[in-house]
């Protein structure tokens, strides 16, 4: 599941990660690190953005529930991604103890990830970012989407909600500037549409209007650069950044407990699957090798999701889709590393 507000970036280059946050019990791990490091610089302010790679550190005023969702599934703790975000804003971490949101042990456990600090991405990882972002929306309708096909608009709804009610803030400012018509009134008119009129013959016309204003947001990307392996594989390694993180606070003892994380974490991971099938020819040519591990985890990862309804025992552990994300995205480095190194020459 899923629920959303994205992102950071480290001098080098390491961008930070958005998403929007479905309450749940998890249990599980935590996610893994980020991949390609974005050209970008870096001004931080003091009010900062969330980060989007797993070892940047996440802004706990302004992070979305995906994000959080890192803290609830390592610390355990169901619903502290809300509890977190019902607590803002937050002078310091270690406002996180005083406001008892967490006791002081476990924030000992997660204090290298917090920070209130602000960071100002811009160039290439600002656009990561804002694709990323707008991936994320499109992860939760393509889920919303299969779930209404079956008739379960109750489950399709919060999928529908979440790219309104979590991401679109955290975007609208790069729509804005990048001159994009809003299109927040869709979103929320679909979702009212649903929760009130399910069966009505408007949901199937709203819900294509809601994805084509998301597709034509991400259009608004210079087209080489959407077709780009390097670019491309920065924002797919986001992605599957908070769907870890969401499968994480799904599965509690090998079941799924969250069937909402476990529903965005899907609607993630196969439309990062999408972006790959993509690029996937120019990857292959570019690399062979690091492209059949990436082909090979993508393989193994899309099992992990059988269908919308999530089954009855969790198919893979957490850790084994921690490591397979971590292997897309440590080949995944190697491509960008190779093309860089080329471009040099």
């Amino acid at each position: 599941m899923i629920k959303v507000r994205y992102i950071c970036l480290t001098a080098a280059a390491a961008l930070i990660v958005t998403l929007s946050s479905c309450s749940g019990t998890p249990t599980a791990e935590n996610p893994s690190a980020p991949v390609a490091s974005p050209q970008a610089t870096e001004a931080v302010s003091n009010n900062n953005h969330s980060s989007h790679g797993g070892k940047e550190k996440i802004n706990i005023n302004t992070a979305i529930l995906s994000e959080l969702d890192k803290f609830e599934a390592k610390l355990g703790i169901p619903a502290l991604s809300n509890k977190i975000q019902a607590s803002r804003p937050y002078g310091s971490s270690e406002d996180l103890v005083t406001k008892k949101v967490i006791t002081q042990e476990q924030f000992d456990q997660i204090k290298d990830q917090v920070s209130v600090q602000e960071v100002v991405l811009t160039g290439e990882a600002k656009d990561v970012d804002y694709m990323s972002k707008l991936g994320l929306m499109k992860g939760h309708l393509l889920v919303a989407q299969e779930l209404l096909d079956q008739n379960q608009p109750k489950q399709a709804e919060p999928h529908i909600g979440h790219p309104v009610e979590e991401i679109y803030v955290d975007v609208e400012d790069q729509l804005n500037e990048r001159k994009v018509k809003e299109f927040k009134t869709t979103l929320v008119s679909l979702q009212d549409l649903v929760k009130s009129s399910p069966k009505n013959s408007k949901v199937k016309t709203n819900f294509t209007s809601s994805v084509q204003a998301v597709d034509s947001a991400i259009a608004a990307l210079p087209a080489d650069q959407r077709s780009k392996p390097g670019f491309v594989l920065q924002v797919i390694n986001e992605l599957l950044d908070s769907a870890n993180s969401e499968y994480g606070a799904a599965i509690a003892n090998g079941k799924i407990t969250a069937p909402i994380e476990y529903q965005d974490s899907r609607g993630f991971v196969v439309y990062a699957n999408e972006l790959y099938k993509g690029i996937s020819s120019q990857v292959a040519q570019a690399d062979p090798e690091a492209h059949k591990a990436i082909d090979t985890s993508f393989a193994e990862l899309i099992k992990v999701w059988p269908a919308a309804i999530p089954p009855a025992k969790a198919v893979k552990t957490t850790s084994d889709v921690t490591k397979l994300v971590k292997t897309i995205e440590e080949n995944s480095q190697k491509v960008v590393d190779k093309s860089n190194t080329q471009a040099q020459r």
